[in-house]
């Protein structure tokens, strides 16, 4: 079993306080999609690249984070955050988010090009909320399996909360309103080599535990793929980044197979069992999932019980 993870000091149980909701509901859309660790890999960079093609949070975060020196890890404390806001405990969620808040809280200074920011800017934090939920979103969709355009819309809205609580202020909907966000911002985003030299670092630097060698730059090629046309172009990542045709193929055939093997001991796995759920109610078909839904319902409603 993987015990609780530790995030900024505060030590993550998923699996308790027994009943203590999440701030995405079981049947949620997020539920699905933070649960497939392809559509997670292939997110994640992406939703770095989004915010990197800003300069003011590309200064930020390889300024003033461990990106440069330890991606992996980097990247596995911001994956606990998104997950504990999904399957955490709502009391475990609000210390991490809040511990996130403090330390961005001293991030500032100024871009090569003299600009000044600060982490906390309204207009960088709804940027960056934003952008890691297109990732993933986008990822299960093209990797694992198809989201209707009224689940995209539901996957937005869940997020909505936790969002909120990192200091977001735009309201995001659906993919119309990322897009419309990123039409606004995008005048400023420009290529530059730390974007390149991420994705080197992604690609075969970094020593990522279970992802095999030959899969990585697959991974990173499946993350440029997914980026919108536009922001690739001003990026100027070009043909060496396009993904073949069999490492799509190879790609959508883990992801699916990722989406039907149940993973114990993980988050997802965890917060079902402390809501009372099979551990691997996550994992079974929606119709599974709605009939153990409605059997729990039930017999909550059970007089005498």
């Amino acid at each position: 079993m993987v015990g609780p993870k530790t995030y900024l000091g505060w030590k993550v149980d998923y699996s308790k306080p027994a009943g203590e909701p999440a701030f995405s509901a079981p049947d949620s859309v997020s539920w699905q999609v933070f649960k497939n660790p392809v559509a997670l890999g292939i997110g994640g960079i992406c939703a770095v690249l989004l915010e990197f093609a800003d300069a003011r949070i590309r200064s930020g975060v390889w300024d003033h984070s461990t990106f440069k020196t330890d991606p992996v890890g980097r990247a596995e404390r911001t994956g606990t955050a998104a997950m504990v806001g999904v399957y955490g405990p709502q009391s475990a969620a609000r210390r991490v988010i809040q511990g996130v808040t403090n330390m961005h809280a001293q991030v500032n200074g100024t871009t090569p090009s003299g600009e000044a920011y600060r982490a906390l800017d309204e207009e960088l934090l709804d940027w960056v909320s934003v952008t890691a939920g297109y990732g993933f979103l986008i990822a299960y969709d093209r990797f694992v399996r198809p989201v209707s355009d009224k689940d995209k819309c539901a996957f937005f809205q869940e997020g909505a909360e936790v969002a909120n609580l990192y200091g977001a202020t735009t309201e995001i909907n659906s993919l119309d309103d990322f897009y419309a966000m990123m039409d606004k911002l995008a005048p400023r985003f420009e290529p530059h080599p730390i974007n390149t030299e991420f994705l080197d670092i992604m690609s075969g630097r970094a020593k990522l535990t279970g992802v095999p060698k030959f899969l990585r730059r697959a991974v990173v090629n499946a993350a440029v793929d997914i980026l919108p046309p536009v922001v690739r172009q001003k990026l100027e990542l070009g043909n060496e980044y396009d993904l073949s045709t069999f490492d799509r193929w190879l790609l959508k055939l883990l992801g699916r197979m990722a989406d039907r093997i149940p993973v114990p001991g993980t988050p997802p796995a965890q917060a079902a069992t402390r809501l009372g759920l099979p551990a691997n109610f996550a994992w079974k078909s929606k119709a599974d999932r709605e009939r153990i839904l409605e059997k729990a319902a039930g017999s909550v409603l059970q007089p005498g019980e």
